[in-house]
């Protein structure tokens, strides 16, 4: 890869916020931290910054390395950068994770001061309103008073898309990836069977593992396993894995033959190592909660009235987890207010994770619109 083109070695920072937090389940929180990574540089009239928001199981991490030695980059690297499509000698982008989360930001297995535990099963369950809440208390203590835009994909869209309607005077454009104005049942479904697997996992232990030095490794493998089928299109899977078998014959037995069963049994394993499992079920919960228009989408409309951030939405023909059509039910009501949108379904064989590819019409998409955010419009 080009060195021209790379974040190269990047560094987390952590904002601590002593102002309590009212969550919307009615609950409060008297402090937390947020852990966050910035690329770019903040210009002085503090205009060019890009809030970017992670889906069900990212972070801050964006882009760069924390060393030379890693492996991987961060989880957008593809698409943050100088000379990207967005352009970290153009913008000031800010990447956080998400309170409630497993990677820095306080979260299940942060320790509570007042119990001088871990929060786990006690940590409150929070919301796409929580977070914008609290990425707004950091933008804050930046002293960035208006965004030049919110970008995310998936649950970081639907994040963007409360951004706008949450504090419409604070973001000038947002850009909603693949992504949907709520979950439909069948995904509200996918994600009770991936908490159910955790739940019923006997190492779960109602959500206090962390003092047995024990993780319910068992049901988050199996929870991600499930999410990746829902994140790849039938297309994808036949071309890549097809029935190709692991040893080139069949067993007549229970073990993993078949290529997309060892795929999985990795990624499952991997996951199982990385990933908290409080956390992975607050954000299932805060997916299937999120619904600023009631499931209607007249009511939606109503909802986008006090919108003034123009739009950019984006989906893909092969996503059937947040179909074209849920994209469409967004730009709809956004021209029903007659907010600016521009929109593009893309053909692409990826599925949902398409929204994470370098497909070149997409990046060439954002690019177009990253510049058109530059002339302040």
């Amino acid at each position: 890869m080009n060195q021209k083109n790379t974040i190269g070695i990047v560094k987390s920072k952590q904002f601590k916020s002593v102002s309590p937090l009212v969550l919307q389940n009615g609950e409060t929180l008297d402090e937390y931290e947020l852990t966050y990574e910035t690329y770019g540089t903040l210009s002085k009239k503090k205009d060019n910054a890009i809030l970017v928001c992670h889906a069900l199981s990212g972070d801050h991490h964006l882009a760069g390395k924390y060393t030379k030695k890693d492996k991987y980059p961060g989880w957008w690297d593809t698409l943050i950068g100088p000379n990207k499509p967005l352009n970290t000698n153009k913008f000031f982008v800010i990447g956080v994770n998400n309170l409630g989360g497993c990677s820095g930001s306080t979260g299940p297995k942060t320790i509570n001061k007042k119990t001088k535990a871990p929060w786990g099963a006690k940590f409150p369950i929070v919301t796409v309103e929580d977070w914008v809440n609290s990425q707004n208390a950091l933008l804050d203590n930046l002293g960035i008073t208006q965004l030049a835009g919110v970008l995310g994909g998936s649950l970081g869209g639907m994040q963007a898309l409360q951004w706008a309607i949450q504090f419409p005077n604070k973001i000038r454009h947002a850009i909603v990836i693949a992504s949907a104005p709520n979950l439909t049942a069948q995904n509200i479904a996918f994600n009770e069977v991936a908490r159910q697997s955790i739940i019923t996992d006997p190492d779960f232990n109602k959500g206090n593992y962390y003092q047995n030095h024990t993780k319910p490794k068992r049901g988050l493998r199996i929870a991600r396993m499930l999410g990746h089928i829902t994140y790849l299109s039938d297309d994808v899977m036949g071309t890549k894995f097809g029935r190709k078998l692991t040893n080139n014959k069949i067993g007549y037995n229970l073990k993993t033959e078949f290529e997309i069963e060892s795929y999985l049994n990795y990624q499952g394993d991997k996951f199982a190592k990385e990933f908290d499992a409080n956390t992975y079920l607050r954000m299932t919960k805060a997916l299937d909660y999120f619904d600023p228009g009631n499931g209607k989408i007249k009511q939606l409309s109503k909802v986008f009235k006090k919108i003034k951030a123009k739009f950019l939405v984006i989906s893909f023909s092969s996503d059937w987890r947040f179909t074209s059509e849920r994209s469409k039910s967004i730009v709809k009501a956004l021209l029903d207010n007659n907010v600016e949108v521009s929109y593009a379904d893309i053909a692409a064989a990826s599925g949902h994770d398409a929204f994470l590819m370098s497909n070149p019409k997409y990046h060439s998409i954002l690019e177009t619109y990253f510049q058109k955010l530059l002339r302040k419009s």
